[in-house]
């Protein structure tokens, strides 16, 4: 079996009706490996497996851990930090690292561009965490490398004006980011998202219970799942509290949203920004049962798990993972129906493609029928 065959790879066919525009290769891995494992290797065996959003499954499983046996497992220390450091790194290497090999048509001058400035940034030096000048440093390098202006000014514009400020801005700024930005408008494509689609299914804990029983009912759940009987998209723009949830956001806007979190992420601690963005949890279901979900780089994660034994001894009797890639690119899912939308004969199709993997970010390679797109890194193990 090579790697892709085991990571598993997308498949897409601009033009044909969902469920053949998008094919999903990915296998339900985490309950095959983790089912009598001992509950402390769980955390770690989860985030080598799940390795390019590795930080939020250990997290997610650890909590869901905690949640199953309360007080016999111990619960995760720092969540919030832990998120709020591992998700703008993530952002950080995600816009930096794909979006050129993405949206920019091959030139190697703006991977180039973007990878030297990558390698400046303070978030992902060696400093220590609790280093009290990281953030401001990160937001400082920021502003003068990527926004090119004050990070309060660029956010309020961006919550008022949403993608008439992205478009603007692109424009007016000059650098490797607002000429790929303003490249890439000319292939944004469909309508803007459905919010009422948004999943926000942790906004409650009768939506988590019900979240539970779709699990525990439905074949092959985690591998497609509805909310509600229908498709749900998922991603900075969704979550629970959602700074950008009243704004229109097609494709091409849906890269502003996750910029405008990214300041948000460093911006000093305060209501809706710094270390209260993200948020996560956990729920008892019953004896030994319990779910835990956390905001992510790419969207909601969610992990459930049974245990049998007891603190020390226990051993995972069930694991179940749900991924914001399996949300947002099951087969009948939004990114399914909109590459069914486009055209395969434009000779644009390609970066039409290109766009709607950098809005919507799936976490393993992909390819337009047969030809291969990979990562920039290594994928799940």
């Amino acid at each position: 079996m090579t790697m892709p065959d085991l990571i598993g790879r997308l498949r897409v066919q601009p033009g044909l009706p969902p469920p053949a525009a998008l094919h999903s290769g990915r296998r339900a891995w985490a309950g095959e490996l983790a089912r009598g494992q001992t509950a402390a290797v769980l955390p770690g065996l989860l985030a080598s497996l799940f390795n390019l959003c590795g930080h939020a499954h250990r997290l997610c499983a650890e909590g869901a851990l905690a949640a199953a046996q309360p007080g016999r497992q111990p619960a995760p220390a720092g969540v919030a930090a832990r998120l709020r450091r591992d998700t703008a790194a993530e952002h950080l290497r995600r816009i930096a690292l794909d979006w050129p090999r993405l949206l920019a048509d091959g030139d190697a001058g703006v991977a180039s561009a973007a990878l030297a400035g990558l390698r400046t940034c303070p978030l992902l030096g060696p400093r220590d965490a609790h280093d009290p000048t990281l953030w401001p440093d990160t937001l400082a390098w920021l502003e003068q490398g990527w926004l090119q202006m004050p990070a309060t000014r660029w956010h309020r514009a961006w919550q008022v004006c949403g993608a008439d400020w992205w478009l603007d801005w692109s424009h007016r700024q000059t650098g490797w980011l607002p000429a790929l930005v303003s490249a890439a408008r000319s292939a944004d494509a469909g309508e803007p998202l459905d919010q009422t689609r948004a999943l926000r299914v942790h906004g409650s804990d009768a939506g988590l219970v019900a979240l539970a029983a779709d699990l525990d009912h439905q074949p092959g759940f985690v591998l497609a799942p509805l909310w509600q009987g229908a498709g749900a998209h998922t991603g900075p723009w969704a979550r629970r509290h959602g700074a950008d949830a009243d704004l229109p956001l097609t494709p091409w806007a849906l890269l502003g949203s996750r910029v405008a979190e990214l300041v948000r992420l460093c911006l000093p601690d305060g209501d809706g920004q710094g270390a209260r963005v993200l948020q996560h949890g956990g729920l008892h279901l019953g004896p030994d049962d319990g779910l835990a979900w956390v905001e992510m780089a790419r969207g909601l994660l969610v992990h459930r798990v049974r245990l049998h034994g007891d603190g020390t001894d226990s051993r995972v009797q069930a694991c179940q993972v749900l991924a914001p890639t399996e949300w947002n690119f099951q087969p009948q899912g939004e990114v399914a129906h909109r590459v069914a939308a486009l055209d395969a004969r434009a000779p644009g199709v390609a970066r039409q493609v290109g766009l709607l993997m950098a809005a919507f970010d799936p976490c393993v390679p992909f390819e337009i029928g047969g030809a291969a797109q990979p990562r920039t890194e290594v994928c799940h193990a």
